[in-house]
């Protein structure tokens, strides 16, 4: 049987949804994605961990920054309480119980901080970055990333260096106890991180979702996760 993905979705206006490409994406590399609802507690976050074999989180808002101990600053953006508390606990289950996590851009910064770890609340005030939020379509390949010789990234890429989409103004600061950066932009924005104690926990800052029909880097996240899954 394919693996069954858990695909945390956005909340709007008391909707909860999900863009296409991230379905489309677990789809062809061979997962059947379920959307996650809201207003799950513990106990049916427990049930669903228990029948479905991995989870991706999704792009989305900002993380409220009381999270990792900080006041909001002023470039903070749109959180979403009902979410970040979800998401939280998803992520507690899933790594608790040793099953696969793929997160994306917010997926990223929320895995970070579920397991300890902190974020820059808006990269543009608080570095000096390169364009993280490219004006080109979000199929386009906006900026290079290195990732380390010896990470899961790269051994899944095929590569050291490649380039990615872009669209976020947070990102990790300070990485969770056992996860690790492995792929940074020029700038020293962190591109990607993964756990040194789980056998795929994997954070992008990009959009894989968004150009995996056309670039190869991004297929094979996909399917090294959903093969992960299995």
């Amino acid at each position: 049987m394919k693996p069954i993905i858990a695909i945390s979705a956005n909340y709007e206006d008391e909707y909860a949804g999900l863009k296409h490409a991230y379905a489309d994406a677990v789809l062809q590399a061979g997962g059947i994605p379920v959307i996650v609802p809201f207003g799950l507690g513990e106990a049916e976050v427990r049930g669903l961990c228990a029948v479905t074999s991995g989870l991706l989180l999704s792009g989305g808002p900002d993380v409220d920054p009381s999270y990792y101990g900080e006041e909001p600053l002023p470039g903070l953006g749109r959180v979403t309480p009902e979410r970040d508390r979800l998401e939280l606990l998803l992520v507690r289950e899933y790594a608790g119980c040793g099953k696969p996590i793929f997160a994306i851009c917010r997926g990223q910064q929320v895995l970070n901080v579920a397991l300890g770890g902190s974020l820059y609340q808006d990269i543009y005030s608080q570095c000096r970055p390169l364009q993280h939020s490219q004006k080109a379509p979000r199929n386009h390949l906006s900026h290079r990333v290195r990732a380390q010789g010896d990470s899961r990234v790269a051994t899944i890429a095929g590569a050291t260096e490649f380039k990615v989409n872009s669209f976020h103004h947070q990102s990790v600061k300070q990485p969770a106890p056992d996860m690790r950066i492995t792929a940074s932009a020029e700038d020293g924005i962190v591109e990607a991180i993964e756990s040194t104690a789980h056998p795929f926990v994997i954070g992008v800052q990009w959009h894989p979702e968004d150009t995996a029909a056309s670039d190869d880097v991004s297929r094979k996240l996909f399917e090294a996760f959903v093969a992960a899954c299995r």
